[in-house]
C-alpha cells in the first residue's frame, strides 16, 4: 500500500512562488500517473496537473497552465509542484495523488497554501 506525504505548503503574498513536495512510501511510483489537485473552501476538489510515469507527458488545468510545473524523481519516489505567479485564487489544499491512465485512487493528506493579497 502506497502513503503520499506532502510538503512545502505555506503563506506567500500574491505573485511569489512555492514548491511542494510528495514523497511516496510503500510501492515504487515508477509505474504510475502522478498528480496534484487542490480544495478551496467551498468547492469541490479540482484537477490542478498530472505527469506520466516517465515523466515525458505532462497536463494542467487552465487555470494554472505557464505558472504551474509537475515534476518527477522517481529514483527518490518524489513528485514535485513548482508554482510560480501565485495569485489568491490558488488558496487551498494541495493534495497528491497516485494513479493509472490518469485516474486517481490513492490520496496524500494535503497541505495547505495561502496566497496573499
Amino acid at each position: 500500500q502506497v502513503q503520499l506525504v506532502e510538503s512545502g505548503g505555506g503563506l506567500v503574498q500574491a505573485g511569489g512562488s512555492l514548491r511542494l513536495s510528495c514523497a511516496a512510501s510503500g510501492r515504487t511510483i515508477r509505474p504510475y500517473d502522478m498528480g496534484w489537485f487542490r480544495q478551496a473552501p467551498g468547492k469541490e476538489r479540482e484537477f490542478v496537473a498530472g505527469i506520466s510515469g516517465s515523466g515525458a507527458s505532462t497536463y494542467y488545468a487552465d487555470s494554472v497552465k505557464g505558472r504551474f510545473t509537475i515534476s518527477r524523481d522517481n529514483a527518490r519516489n518524489m513528485v514535485y509542484l513548482q508554482m510560480n505567479s501565485l495569485k489568491p485564487e490558488d488558496t487551498a489544499v494541495y493534495y497528491c495523488a497516485l494513479g493509472s491512465s490518469r485516474i486517481y485512487d490513492r490520496w496524500g493528506q494535503g497541505t495547505q497554501v495561502t496566497v496573499s493579497s
